[in-house]
């Protein structure tokens, strides 16, 4: 329980009796009251890189939806039952961009992902999943692989990138399954050159081992691999994808390949709770993302490169005593900056300059690594493409300002 501070004196009058002092509130209390303010901040910019679905107000993201729908499905369309009409169209769509035989939604890409492995290893065999010890499973899903799923996990490489074709090809025990997440987010959102790709996935093969991509944000790679979306999931014998990270859709993802193993994929769906009756908003909001978000993305990539340089030389420029933008050349619309000071300093840097100019430059700060040094995860979309590399110095010099020094 947190201190209580000592009671202060106060002079009573009969008319007005004496109140009680306010407790202090809970640590719960604090954190809510700490993620109001972000979200107000985060509403009340008028100038930011990014500017998240998640703090756009529930009526206005469903009077939007209801406004764009026509885009994306006919006005006397039905709504989906269990899978079928928009959800059906959805799952067609996504099959034909990543040039897979079919496609099967799902509300998550946790339980997607599980079915596919779990379908996988019973057709190689072998329960092993070999992937990176960052990777999503490994660290967001409370341990489902093996809790629900029966899978064991091996880690090729715990450096921060994708194995090597010889870390894969020299392993010390089998394999059924090999996972590669594209990008990898928790190393800074890195990804191996094509070559390398190719040639990681010729040594999984040599093991007989089948290739899943982790693919929540797949789609932003094309500007890095210098390929189109089915020459890149033509990779690998499946691949998720996400739609509500990189294409801001409400919820939900995809697994495609062959049409037998998502056949069977539909099938584990319905036993893990996945067979939704209804789930046609996220299906809209999903094909929205893929006509007006998805050719977008490339122009977000370049730009998220010179927001970056300009981070490197602002942060230098103000003085800091050190400061890593990672990757230096982003690879995606997304990248790390991290900073020797404690998260809870940067945190109110951040919201103070939000809250006083309207600018919001970073999101929220993280512990990681030493005592004293923070991350944060900078995105660049549609907003981020007003910011000049001189916008982005001064926003910098302003925020650096902020930090006690």
């Amino acid at each position: 329980m947190p201190s209580q501070s000592a009671p202060q004196e106060h002079s009573a009058s009969p008319e007005q009796p004496e109140q009680p002092e306010p407790p202090e509130p809970r640590d719960a209390d604090a954190h809510d009251l700490q993620a109001a303010r972000r979200r107000a901040a985060a509403r009340g910019a008028t100038r930011t890189l990014h500017r998240s679905p998640l703090h756009v107000p529930l009526a206005e993201r469903l009077s939007a939806l209801a406004a764009a729908a026509p885009e994306v499905v006919g006005p006397d369309e039905p709504t989906d039952v269990y899978g079928d009409g928009v959800v059906a169209t959805l799952e067609a769509e996504v099959a034909r961009l990543l040039g897979k035989e079919d496609a099967a939604f799902f509300p998550t890409g946790t339980m997607a992902q599980q079915v596919a492995l779990r379908c996988w290893a019973g057709r190689t065999g072998n329960a092993t999943v070999a992937l990176h010890p960052k990777a999503h499973p490994e660290l967001h899903e409370g341990g489902a692989f093996p809790a629900v799923s029966g899978l064991r996990t091996v880690h090729p490489t715990d450096e921060p990138r994708l194995p090597t074709a010889d870390e894969v090809r020299d392993f010390g025990e089998p394999f059924g399954a090999l996972m590669l997440e594209l990008p990898l987010r928790d190393a800074g959102f890195v990804l191996p050159e094509w070559e390398e790709l190719e040639e990681v996935v010729a040594a999984a093969r040599e093991r007989d081992a089948v290739v899943h991509f982790d693919g929540a944000r797949l789609w932003e790679c094309t500007t890095h691999f210098g390929r189109g979306l089915p020459e890149i999931a033509g990779l690998a014998d499946s691949v998720y994808v996400s739609f509500y990270k990189s294409l801001e859709g409400l919820s939900g993802a995809a697994l495609a390949g062959p049409r037998t193993l998502v056949e069977e994929a539909r099938a584990w769906r319905h036993r893990y709770g996945g067979q939704v009756f209804q789930q046609f908003p996220a299906a809209v909001s999903a094909l929205l993302g893929l006509a007006r978000t998805l050719p977008r993305l490339p122009g977000h990539v370049a730009h998220a490169r010179v927001v970056a340089e300009a981070l490197r030389e602002g942060l230098a420029a103000a003085g800091v005593p050190w400061s890593r933008v990672h990757p230096e050349r982003p690879h995606t619309h997304q990248f790390q900056v991290w900073l020797p000071y404690a998260p809870d300093v940067l945190n109110e840097a951040c919201l103070g300059q939000a809250e006083e100019t309207g600018t919001l430059l970073f999101g929220r700060w993280f512990p990681d690594g030493p005592p004293g040094l923070s991350v944060t995860e900078v995105t660049v979309t549609e907003e981020g493409l007003e910011w000049t590399a001189g916008d982005v110095k001064e926003a910098v010099a302003e925020f650096v300002r902020r930090i006690p020094r």
